[in-house]
């Protein structure tokens, strides 16, 4: 062949390389795809968001107000911020359309400003120093007439959660409700900030006060009777029953024994609503679990005329992690710290006509304290006492229930008029949903963690039937609880990582003396 035919097919080698390249540089822009080896596919869109994009029925605009030239990691935000509305953009069939501006000049920041976009302060390199300087990361989703606003995105682990709620809150024309009953020593919403903050994207929060025998209302979607103190009357737990039996949904988070860490010291509490979760099929237990997973506490000791603070595990604070992998609420939790919790149970559920599932347990190593509950930290228990496996700590029973006070006379503390009409209660209700929990400070803003809120806000959409939110909300990345290992695996192992590694090159070195002594001798023998 001539130089000239060869330089030829060289240069149409190259061409069609580079036109392999640039199609499918085109095709990659429209057609999405990743490789995501995250345990639960945090990276991957979930069916949810799909089926929301697809039922888009108008125009939905999305502008995206990030600085340019952002430093690590902050340009990772729009990175991964433009790949998610792409793919949103997609599976929208152009529904949904999105821009992104970059706020510069005294004009563009003024812009950003009045879309309710604030700026933020971040840390850039200049010149071999660190610099304070303003950057701009939000977006304004817009649809019809309706603005919604993320004035920060800076959380990349539930970036899918925060659009898709985004997306559903501007589409929907009425929020849902949710009630916290009140008036039996629960804690108010002041002390459920960090929840009212979660459930807020989604739900209108509202309080319910049945103490002038005013029914719950219809209008709610579940109603959360959360942690009360003090006896719940017959007339209150009759408007909670009438209220499941008109198809309402109830979550009890309830504290069956009130344990005291300063005082050292835990009594049951009374709360009057043994034979309402009895009628329900379920029960919670006069007890507190302990557990060999558990969180730690701050114990301040004197020691030679000092205070030393340190952490302790404390068994009466169990992390559950074994969950139900079935139900969409806690299938994909990592852990959850409880406080102080009681076992619960069911109560033949399947002879009453419904189902019961248990939604969380403890771990393999775990036990009750009943009785008289003495509380100490610094206790040393026996494994005797770590004897059981697999306690419930949470139930979910569904079904038609039948009310509690079917057969029986209405409270006698019941007004009339009240609705339904006392003169006529229903007996038995539609299909329905109730979830107890034995703990009911998990949700608390001193002790909620961010696995706890993701249960609780998982647990409401469950009741409302908004199944699509939890399978986003769950994809959030965290770290899995360590499982308790014996001292005798710890010694394997910690002696095993020190011997392995000599011993491998010794054993190495006489593979390769035998080798070489073998080959000597076959060279001699020729």
């Amino acid at each position: 062949m001539t130089r000239k035919s060869t330089q030829a097919q060289t240069l149409f080698r190259l061409g069609v390389i580079l036109g392999i390249l640039i199609l499918l540089n085109i095709v990659s822009v429209r057609i999405f795809g990743r490789l995501d080896m995250t345990r639960n596919g945090a990276f991957t869109l979930s069916p949810a968001s799909r089926d929301l994009m697809a039922s888009l029925d108008d125009r939905v605009t999305v502008r995206a107000y990030f600085t340019d030239d952002l430093p690590a990691p902050y340009n990772n935000n729009r990175r991964q911020l433009l790949d998610f509305l792409n793919e949103y953009r997609a599976y929208s069939r152009g529904n949904l359309q999105f821009e992104f501006i970059s706020p510069s000049g005294e004009k563009g920041e003024q812009e950003a400003q009045q879309q309710g976009i604030a700026p933020v302060q971040v840390q850039v390199l200049k010149e071999d120093k660190f610099e304070v300087t303003r950057a701009y990361m939000g977006a304004v989703f817009l649809y019809e007439d309706r603005k919604e606003v993320l004035p920060v995105i800076q959380n990349m682990e539930n970036l899918e959660y925060e659009l898709s709620s985004t997306v559903r809150r501007l589409v929907t024309r009425k929020q849902l409700k949710i009630g916290f009953l009140t008036g039996h020593g629960e804690p108010g919403l002041n002390e459920l900030q960090r929840v009212q903050e979660l459930l807020r994207r989604q739900y209108e929060i509202t309080t319910v006060d049945v103490s002038k025998n005013a029914a719950v209302p219809d209008d709610l979607a579940a109603l959360i009777v959360a942690a009360p103190s003090s006896e719940i009357p017959e007339s209150h737990k009759f408007q909670i029953d009438q209220y499941l039996m008109r198809g309402g949904k109830v979550a009890f988070l309830l504290n069956r024994v009130d344990a005291n860490l300063q005082s050292r010291f835990g009594q049951t509490v009374e709360l009057n609503l043994d034979d309402l979760l009895a009628a329900y099929g379920m029960k919670i237990n006069a007890d507190l679990v302990r557990d060999v997973q558990c969180a730690n506490v701050s114990i301040v000791q004197q020691q030679y005329g000092f205070s030393i603070q340190s952490q302790v595990p404390f068994p009466l604070l169990p992390v559950a992690s074994t969950f139900n992998p079935g139900n969409m609420m806690v299938k994909d939790l990592q852990g959850i710290i409880l406080f102080f919790v009681s076992s619960v149970d069911t109560t033949t559920p399947s002879r009453q006509g419904l189902q019961a599932e248990v939604l969380v347990r403890s771990s393999k190593q775990s036990g009750r304290q009943s009785g008289m509950f003495a509380i100490d930290p610094l206790r040393q228990y026996g494994t005797e006492e770590f004897a059981e496996q697999g306690i419930p700590l949470a139930l979910l029973v569904s079904g038609k229930f039948t009310s509690a006070y079917a057969g029986k006379p209405v409270p006698s503390d019941t007004a009339a008029g009240s609705a339904p009409p006392a003169s006529a209660p229903l007996t038995s209700g539609a299909e329905s949903r109730v979830v107890l929990v034995g703990d009911g400070d998990f949700i608390r803003d001193q002790y909620g963690n961010r696995e706890n809120l993701t249960f609780f806000a998982n647990m409401v959409d469950y009741l409302v039937d908004d199944a699509g939110l939890i399978t986003i909300r769950a994809k959030e990345a965290s770290l899995s609880p360590l499982e308790p290992v014996s001292d005798t695996t710890k010694k394997i192992v910690k002696y095993g990582t020190l011997a392995a590694p000599p011993l491998l090159v010794i054993g190495y070195g006489l593979l390769r003396w035998r080798v070489r002594k073998a080959r000597k001798k076959a060279l001699e023998a020729q």
